[in-house]
C-alpha cells in the first residue's frame, strides 16, 4: 500500500482540516503506526511529507474502503505501468538520446571536477602571488613617489650629501670656522632625523672631519705657536665642546710641553755644561712664554688654579732634574757661572710667582762640595805617589849642599804660600793640588759648605800624617843623621807652614763674622763651633807627635 502510494503523490487529495489534525495527532500516531507498520518501510521514510500524508489519510478510512484500497492501488499501478510501457515505446528515441547525453554530461563533469579541483589546488598559490604582486606594486608606487619627490627636492638633498666632503675640504685647508658651522648645521639635522641612514652616515663622516680637525689644532699648540694663534685655537677647541674647561686647561698645558719636550730633546749632550746653559736658555725663554700665554688664555678659577700650579711645579722639577744629572757629570770648573745664569732662570719666574732659586742652593752647595772633597782625594793620592818615590838625598843638591835652617813662616794675615814648603817636593805638590782646589771651590762658595770642608780637608790631611808616618817607618833604619834631621825638617815645615796656611784659606773662604751672624752667637764664642770652617790641628799632629821637636 505504501509503495503504490508513492508512485502517485500527485493522486492523493488531503482536506486542510484533515493536515491540521493530524499536525495535533503526529505524536500520538506515531506509536500506533510504529506498531503496524513496524518493519515494512525504512525509517529514511518517515521525513518523507506525502508518506506522512498518505498514512494519515488511511487512518481516516473506514473497513469497506480500506478493503477496497489494495484493489484500487493494484488497478492505478497497473495503469501507471501501462502509461509508462507506451510512454517509453512511443519516446524510446528519446530516452536513449537522454541516456547518452548523460553518459556524456557524467564524463563532461568528471573532466570539470578534475579541472575545478586543480583550479582549487592552484588557487591558494595564485592568491599568494597575486597578494605578493600587490604589496610589489604599492612598493613601487611608494618608490616612485619617493623618486619624483627625491627629484623635486634634488639641489636640497644634494647639498646635503655633500656636506662630509665639503667638511672634510675646509679642515684640510685650515677654513676653521666654516668647518664649525658645517658641524653645527650637522648637529641640528641629527636632532631632528635621527633614525634616517643617510643622515646617520653623514653624521659619522662629519664626526671623522671633526676628529682630523681636533688632531690639527692640537697638533697647532705642539708647535711654535705665538699668543695670537693660540688664542684662536683655544677659541676652535671652546666651540667644539669636546672638553671640558678643566680638561681644555689639561690639554693646553699638555700640548705645550710637548713643543718644549721637543726643543729640549734637539739640544746636545755630548758637553754637560753646553747642554745645561742651552736648556737653561731654552726654558727661560720659552716656559715663560707658555706661562704668559695660559694666563692670557685662562682666567684665574680658583677650582682650575691647582692645574696650572702643579704644571709649574713638574717643569720646574724636571729643570732641577737636568740639573743635577749635567751637574755630576761635571761642567769644568764653571760652576760660578752656571750658578749665575740658574739663578737669573729663577729670578725671572718670580714675576710669575714661580721663584725656585731656594732649590738651587742644595743642588751647587752638593756638587761644589763633592767636586772639593774628590780634588782633595787625588791631592792626598799624589801625595801618596810622591812619598813612594821620595827620597831625602835630593835636597842638598836643592839647598847647595847644605841643610838649611827652619825657615820661618808666611806672615799673619796674607795668603802668600809659605816658601819653604819649596824644599820639600811633596808637600808643595800636595799644596798646589789643595789651592786649586779652594779655588775651584772660591767660584761658588756658599757659607754652608763650610762644615763638609773643613771635615774634608781634616779627613785629607789626617792621611797625609799617616802617610807620612808609614814612610817614616819604612825609612827609618836606613835613614842617616843627616836624613834623620832632613826629615824632621820635613815634619816641621808640615806642621809649622802647611796646616796654618791652610786654616788662613778657610777663614778666607768662610770669614768667621758671616759665620758667627749665620749661626746667631758673638764672634769671641766661635771657637766652640770648631768644626765649622776650621781644622783641628792637634788631631792632625797626632800621629806625627814622636817625629816633632819638643816645643815650650
Amino acid at each position: 500500500l505504501h509503495r503504490a502510494a508513492l508512485l502517485r503523490p500527485n493522486s492523493v487529495c488531503i482536506p486542510p482540516d484533515t493536515l491540521d489534525n493530524m499536525a495535533s495527532v503526529d505524536v500520538e500516531d506515531e506509536s500506533i503506526l510504529a506498531s503496524i507498520f513496524k518493519d515494512t518501510f525504512p525509517d529514511s521514510w518517515r521525513d518523507n511529507p506525502d508518506f506522512a500524508a498518505y498514512l494519515s489519510e488511511l487512518s481516516s478510512f473506514g473497513v469497506e474502503k480500506l478493503n477496497r484500497e489494495p484493489e484500487r492501488l493494484a488497478e492505478e499501478r497497473a495503469q501507471i505501468l501501462q502509461q509508462t510501457r507506451e510512454l517509453a515505446f512511443s519516446n524510446y528515441q528519446t530516452f536513449i538520446r537522454t541516456a547518452e547525453c548523460t553518459e556524456l554530461i557524467y564524463r563532461d563533469f568528471g573532466r570539470v571536477e578534475g579541472s575545478v579541483s586543480r583550479l582549487l589546488d592552484k588557487l591558494p598559490g595564485f592568491g599568494e602571488r597575486c597578494r605578493g604582486f600587490m604589496k610589489e606594486a604599492e612598493e613601487i608606487g611608494a618608490s616612485r613617489r619617493m623618486n619624483s619627490l627625491t627629484l623635486n627636492r634634488h639641489t636640497e638633498i644634494l647639498e646635503i650629501l655633500e656636506i662630509p666632503q665639503l667638511m672634510d675640504t675646509c679642515v684640510r685647508n685650515g677654513y676653521y670656522e666654516e668647518a664649525l658651522e658645517l658641524a653645527a648645521y650637522v648637529k641640528r639635522l641629527e636632532k631632528k632625523h635621527t633614525a634616517l641612514p643617510v643622515i646617520q652616515g653623514i653624521v659619522g663622516e662629519v664626526r671623522q672631519s671633526a676628529q682630523l680637525m681636533l688632531n690639527q689644532l692640537l697638533q697647532q699648540l705642539r708647535s711654535n705657536s705665538q699668543l695670537p694663534i693660540c688664542l684662536r685655537v683655544i677659541g676652535y677647541l671652546r666651540r667644539m665642546e669636546v672638553f671640558t674647561e678643566a680638561e681644555l686647561r689639561v690639554k693646553f698645558l699638555q700640548a705645550r710641553s710637548s713643543w718644549l719636550r721637543s726643543i729640549l730633546s734637539a739640544v746636545p749632550e755630548d758637553d754637560p755644561y753646553f747642554h745645561i746653559t742651552k736648556t737653561i736658555e731654552a726654558c727661560r725663554v720659552h716656559l715663560f712664554d707658555i706661562i704668559t700665554q695660559y694666563r692670557a688664555i685662562f682666567s684665574d678659577d680658583v677650582h682650575e688654579a691647582a692645574i696650572f700650579h702643579g704644571w709649574v711645579v713638574q717643569k720646574v722639577a724636571e729643570f732641577l732634574e737636568t740639573l743635577r744629572r749635567d751637574l755630576e757629570r761635571g761642567v769644568g770648573g764653571r760652576l760660578d757661572s752656571l750658578l749665575g745664569q740658574c739663578m737669573y732662570f729663577g729670578l725671572s719666574f718670580s714675576r710669575v710667582g714661580a721663584d725656585f732659586r731656594g732649590q738651587l742652593a742644595p743642588l751647587f752647595q752638593r756638587v761644589a762640595e763633592e767636586t772639593f772633597c774628590r780634588a782633595v782625594q787625588e791631592a792626598v793620592d799624589k801625595f801618596q805617589e810622591d812619598m813612594d818615590m821620595y827620597t831625602l838625598m835630593a835636597l842638598p843638591s836643592v839647598l847647595g849642599g847644605t841643610v838649611p835652617p827652619m825657615a820661618p813662616g808666611a806672615q799673619p794675615g796674607t795668603l802668600q804660600p809659605p816658601m819653604s814648603l819649596l824644599d820639600f817636593q811633596p808637600l808643595a805638590c800636595f799644596l798646589n793640588n789643595v789651592l786649586s782646589a779652594f779655588n775651584d771651590l772660591r767660584l761658588c762658595c756658599p757659607l754652608g759648605l763650610a762644615q763638609g770642608v773643613a771635615t774634608c780637608l781634616q779627613d785629607g790631611l789626617s792621611k797625609v800624617s799617616r802617610q807620612i808616618v808609614a814612610f817614616h817607618r819604612a825609612e827609618e833604619s836606613a835613614l842617616s843623621d843627616r836624613e834623620r834631621e832632613l826629615f824632621a825638617h820635613f815634619c816641621s815645615a808640615y806642621a809649622d807652614d802647611l796646616l796654618p796656611f791652610l786654616r788662613r784659606c778657610l777663614q778666607v773662604l768662610f770669614p768667621p763674622a758671616q759665620l758667627a751672624l749665620v749661626l746667631g752667637v758673638p764672634p769671641t764664642q766661635l771657637h766652640r763651633y770648631a768644626h765649622l770652617g776650621g781644622i783641628d790641628v792637634a788631631a792632625v799632629l797626632e800621629p806625627l807627635h814622636f817625629l816633632l821637636p819638643q816645643r815650650e
